[in-house]
């Protein structure tokens, strides 16, 4: 049986360079575009975008980052370090949302991505429907060395999923599980740490919290009550920082909601579309 999921490239121009941006769909409505998590690829959206109930009322969009999953890096990526930046993250975000025309999108993002939809709030919730934040913090204590992870004598990929394999629910089905860890050891060389470099040194957003206006932009946060890199009380935390701000702790779900244990995530997930079907 055929998935009705389209995959497609994007040719576009993200500060200056060019890049070639995988993008995957499924869906007619409200647009709400996908973000996955440091050092994985859109796969993680697949529940998502293969879920009926989601897709006869949403556009769903889902792309990998330059340098992830099937968007390769750009010419000459050979010659700098890859570091991700809030200024880079966000341009890419808004750089494919306004190459596909989408009007008012829902911008839901995980970890990385639910760092980055805080930002996108602040700094372009003019151009947005709302976002939702799936383990979303403003900042991170480091509680770990990457540097590790890119080195001629360690398996890189094996061990960006060794460290995250402990961020899921016990609950989560070990099939679910294990595929999210799949895209994980799939990673390029280098881009789970680049990718940390937002989430663990240049992407603190607390400063920036203040100017996002959530009669402007509405803010849904959905935070796994397993996860020990983005807690539930960080994400509290952005929830009192953001008047206006709707936070829920997910039983049962980690770090990975949308990808280790879909069906539960769409229990959750679900008041929160049909909200933000009330609103249009």
């Amino acid at each position: 049986m055929m998935e009705d999921i389209i995959g497609r490239y994007m040719r576009l121009d993200l500060d200056g360079v060019a890049h070639r941006i995988y993008v995957e769909e499924a869906g007619q409505g409200i647009p709400l575009l996908c973000l996955h998590t440091a050092g994985s690829d859109t796969r993680q959206w697949r529940g998502l975008l293969n879920d009926p109930a989601v897709t006869r009322h949403f556009r769903c969009i889902a792309f990998d980052l330059p340098w992830h999953g099937k968007s390769s890096p750009p010419e000459g990526w050979w010659k700098d370090e890859y570091k991700l930046t809030t200024a880079d993250y966000a341009g890419a975000v808004m750089g494919v949302s306004r190459a596909l025309g989408l009007e008012k999108p829902i911008v839901m993002g995980c970890s990385i991505g639910g760092r980055i939809v805080l930002e996108l709030a602040a700094a372009y919730g003019a151009e947005l429907g709302g976002v939702i934040g799936l383990q979303s913090s403003s900042h991170v204590v480091p509680y770990y060395d990457v540097s590790w992870t890119h080195r001629a004598d360690v398996h890189g990929s094996e061990a960006c999923a060794g460290v995250v394999s402990g961020l899921m629910a016990p609950q989560s089905p070990e099939g679910e599980r294990w595929e999210t860890l799949w895209h994980y050891m799939q990673g390029g060389p280098g881009v789970f740490r680049g990718d940390l470099h937002f989430y663990k040194e240049e992407g603190d957003l607390r400063g920036r919290l203040a100017r996002i206006d959530t009669r402007q932009c509405p803010v849904w946060l959905l935070t796994g009550e397993y996860d020990y890199s983005c807690t539930p009380e960080a994400t509290m935390e952005v929830a009192a920082a953001v008047p206006g701000a709707k936070a829920r702790i997910m039983e049962k779900l980690g770090h990975f909601p949308m990808s280790e244990h879909y069906a539960q995530f769409a229990a959750a997930l679900g008041p929160v579309l049909e909200e933000v079907r009330g609103r249009q």
